[in-house]
């Protein structure tokens, strides 16, 4: 690990401006959900069954909110073609490409960080699951 030299120290403007951009990221990214919805969105374009259905545990009153927020922030572009009934299909925006490398780093930590937990609940002798969430398909 490298040791922090005076030098390396941000200034304060700068650890200020890197706070409210982190800030920002969050605002717009918050809960539980719109990342896996973006990733499973990255994936291919889908309707709103298919995308129940891809992320587990989602309720349809709760998809549909944050599908509209990530439609209102730009992640998420609705289609709507006359059909019989009318088709709806969700893709993804070319802006929601600029966090593929964020939900990369995020998947590559949360799978280093789940298999140190299971490591800790080893020597313990306690069930991951009851600290970990854990996916219940």
């Amino acid at each position: 690990m490298k040791a922090v030299v005076e030098n390396d120290k941000p200034s304060k403007e700068e650890c200020l401006g890197s706070v409210n951009a982190i800030r920002d990221a969050l605002f717009v990214l918050n809960g539980k959900w719109k990342l896996p919805l973006i990733f499973t969105l990255l994936e291919k374009s889908r309707r709103f069954n298919e995308i129940q259905q891809a992320v587990p545990g989602i309720t349809p009153k709760i998809l549909s909110k944050e599908l509209k927020d990530l439609e209102e922030n730009g992640f998420v572009k609705r289609n709507v073609y006359p059909t019989t009934p009318v088709t709806v299909i969700y893709e993804i925006t070319t802006y929601s490409h600029t966090l593929k490398s964020v939900l990369n780093e995020l998947k590559v930590w949360g799978t280093q960080h789940r298999d140190m937990i299971r490591q800790s609940m080893r020597k313990k002798e306690v069930t991951p699951e009851k600290v970990l969430h854990t996916d219940k398909r």
